[in-house]
């Protein structure tokens, strides 16, 4: 069966109904507030189906250290309740804010990705950078990376 998703800007708060159960599970909501949220420069996508709220993702204008120079864009929560899991719902939210963010003459994508989801990025042509690392109460985590270069 083919899913119809519809993607769509939410407010920070509205991606707690997928972010806590999948990212954040047995930890308090509060948890599910990341830095950043409330900024207008933050942009929070939502994926529904018939209606219903089943995917979410975060972007940060933020700069990463090992590219100084190009407009940096932290990707965070990026979830998708289990029942819609592996139906290409995390890769049209990627989509969608690639989209949306790779308008401008040099934008550098980055993430860190859970140790679970490592072949999700890989497969969507995100590239690791540096050495795993922990982050205590989630785990292991790997940084990736997509450079869009500036058109000439």
């Amino acid at each position: 069966m083919r899913l119809t998703i519809q993607i769509k800007e939410i407010d920070a708060q509205t991606t707690f109904a997928v972010r806590h159960p999948v990212l954040r599970n047995g930890r308090p909501l509060a948890d599910c507030v990341f830095e950043d949220d409330d900024l207008l420069s933050s942009i929070h996508l939502g994926a529904y189906h018939q209606g219903n709220l089943i995917g979410v993702l975060s972007a940060y204008r933020k700069k990463h250290k090992k590219f100084p120079t190009a407009n940096g864009y932290q990707i965070r929560g990026v979830a998708v309740l289990p029942s819609y899991q592996n139906k290409g719902i995390g890769k049209k939210l990627m989509a969608e804010i690639e989209s949306l963010l790779c308008t401008k003459k040099e934008v550098l994508l980055w993430l860190n990705a859970r140790e679970s989801a490592m072949a999700f990025y890989k497969k969507i042509n995100y590239v690791p950078l540096g050495k795993p690392f922990s982050i205590p109460l989630i785990g292991t985590h790997y940084c990736f990376y997509k450079l869009y270069e500036k058109a000439h």
